[in-house]
């Protein structure tokens, strides 16, 4: 028959042909007085194009009533042949439509039956690398109103083979009334690889070591069924996380490759970071690249560093359910001390796999020409007079909005790999020097100022080096924010990241006046003016000789009345 819209069914068995147009809402309620289950088999149906779940679908209640229990839903995307089975007498479906103008089909049959009368040889557990399966009375004709299912199962790593031999069920060009469906997976309600009937002899294969047979029949038109052998066929060993994560002070790098994704049984399109509208670039691989504070990246404080975390979801789309795994890579960068340390790890079925790398805040320190700091000072050797003011600036390098810099202590040293004789600018947050000035921490920015100086016993050159704290700009009392403390109080204060950084050499400008005079005199003049200018240069030679004497000598006598510990001397300008 051709119920158009629901019916109230009775008969121990039953075909329907269902058509159905837009805008339906029909029920079939299925009883009968025995004690006896129903088996429900949607062996064919057509949805509208593009149509969900949600606009669209068959749903299956375990009793006399769309109020009982739902035992299952049918719609456009479901992966498999849908066969559902009552617990009772009665069963309940309702068909729904939404409001696009085509004509639905559906082939549905269904029969009571008694669960605990089986039949020799339908279905069971396979767990050898290899075996055979029949259908029930092979080769004689199979019995009517049978559903068989066999679950192979072989060695982990491995994937299974099943070629049919012999292969004959009724034919229809929709396998409709018998047919085999075989499953990628233990499961039948998803994963489906094929159904097939008539005359063939089918190859299937699974991805992994299970593999799900069915066999189901109707009421009439038995014929020899099948014979079918399996075979396991070693895997690959396990794939390798294929994966790179690059941290910088500024952004977040995560490099999948597509051969790693298909192992996983996912491409590019399955893939999204907390913030779905982040998209990755895809080439050989795909790759996510994104400024650390956006694109859902979550920022956690645990004192002594920083964590930066977002995460790659793996997810089929379309599917109500689903055979796959849920998988996500969780990608991490941590800002410790002197370094970042980055880490990738994918959770799947509560396995971690962990790669790490290690990396770098970047901070850099310059001169600049003025207390504005609009102007960098890009000269080296940074020629100054004595006592010259010298504005210095830390910079750090990063997209987070939400971090402090903080000039912990400088140190200078006549010396770029500042070795026994250095003297204190900045310790612990406390200006050392009588003309440093530190100004307030700015964001990305310490900055301070000190008046130029040299070393003492002829020492050409001044280097700095300043250690930086950085911190959450969020978090109450950090160290960035307590200024000048003591060495007692220090230790219980709390930063995220601590590195340092040099600037320098520091010259005098008469040293630079110095090079340029000597330069400006070329070949020609020396030899013209030598013989004229000897006698006038041994008499000032001597002289002088005579002066540096005198001046060291006293120099001595004063440094040895200098306390230790100082290892300069501020010279005023004339």
């Amino acid at each position: 028959g051709v119920p158009r819209c629901g019916a109230s069914l009775h008969e121990l068995n039953k075909v329907l042909r269902i058509e159905l147009n837009a805008n339906a809402n029909c029920v079939w309620q299925i009883q009968r007085n025995a004690n006896q289950t129903i088996r429900l088999i949607f062996s064919h149906f057509k949805f509208a194009p593009s149509s969900s779940c949600e606009t669209e679908s068959i749903k299956v209640y375990d009793g006399p009533s769309t109020n009982s229990p739902l035992l299952g839903q049918v719609c456009n995307d479901t992966d498999a042949v849908p066969v559902l089975q009552s617990s009772t007498n009665s069963l309940t479906f309702l068909v729904t439509t939404n409001s696009v103008a085509f004509t639905r089909n559906f082939f549905v049959f269904y029969y009571f039956f008694s669960p605990e009368a089986k039949a020799e040889n339908c279905g069971g557990q396979l767990t050898g690398s290899n075996g055979t399966l029949t259908s029930p009375n092979y080769p004689a004709p199979y019995p009517e109103f049978m559903y068989c299912v066999w679950h192979i199962q072989t060695a982990k790593n491995s994937k299974i083979n099943l070629q049919f031999q012999d292969f004959f069920l009724e034919l229809d060009q929709n396998c409709r009334f018998d047919f085999t469906a075989v499953y990628d997976g233990l499961t039948t309600n998803t994963g489906l690889i094929g159904k097939v009937c008539g005359r063939a002899q089918p190859k299937f294969e699974s991805s992994s070591n299970v593999m799900t047979v069915v066999l189901s029949t109707d009421y009439a038109n038995s014929y020899r069924g099948f014979s079918a052998q399996y075979t396991s066929v070693p895997l690959p060993g396990p794939v390798e996380p294929d994966t790179l994560l690059t941290c910088s002070s500024d952004s977040m790098k995560i490099v999948l490759s597509k051969s790693y994704l298909a192992s996983l049984g996912y491409n590019e399109t399955h893939l999204q970071l907390n913030d779905p509208s982040c998209s990755p670039v895809i080439t050989e691989s795909v790759i996510f690249s994104f400024p650390l504070a956006s694109c859902g990246t979550t920022k956690k404080d645990e004192g002594h560093s920083i964590t930066y975390t977002n995460i790659v979801s793996l997810s089929a789309t379309g599917n109500i359910i689903t055979r796959q795994k849920s998988i996500q890579i969780i990608a991490k960068c941590k800002m410790e001390n002197n370094s970042t340390l980055e880490v990738i790890y994918i959770t799947k079925n509560n396995i971690i796999q962990n790669t790490t790398a290690v990396g770098r805040y970047k901070v850099s320190m310059s001169f600049y020409d003025s207390d504005s700091f609009s102007k960098p000072v890009h000269q080296s050797p940074y020629y100054v007079d004595l006592n010259q003011t010298l504005f210095a600036q830390v910079s750090l390098h990063s997209t987070d909005p939400n971090l402090l810099v903080f000039v912990d202590s400088c140190i200078a040293s006549p010396q770029p790999d500042f070795g026994s004789l250095t003297y204190d600018l900045i310790r612990s947050g406390c200006n050392k020097d009588d003309t440093v000035v530190t100004y307030p921490p700015l964001e990305h920015y310490g900055r301070f100022k000190f008046n130029a100086f040299r070393f003492l016993r002829s020492f050409a050159s001044v280097y700095l080096q300043c250690d930086i704290l950085i911190c959450d700009s969020k978090t109450t009392n950090s160290r960035c924010t307590e200024g000048c403390i003591s060495r007692q109080k220090r230790a219980i204060s709390s930063y995220m990241w601590k590195t340092n950084t040099v600037v320098g050499p520091i010259r005098l400008k008469r040293d630079l006046r110095s090079a340029d005079h000597s330069e400006s005199f070329t070949k020609a003049d020396a030899e013209e003016t030598l013989n004229l200018q000897q006698y006038s240069f041994y008499t000032l030679s001597f002289l002088a000789l005579i002066s540096n004497i005198i001046i060291v000598g006293t120099v001595i006598l004063k440094y040895h009345k200098h306390q230790a510990g100082y290892s300069y001397q501020k010279i005023q300008s004339s």
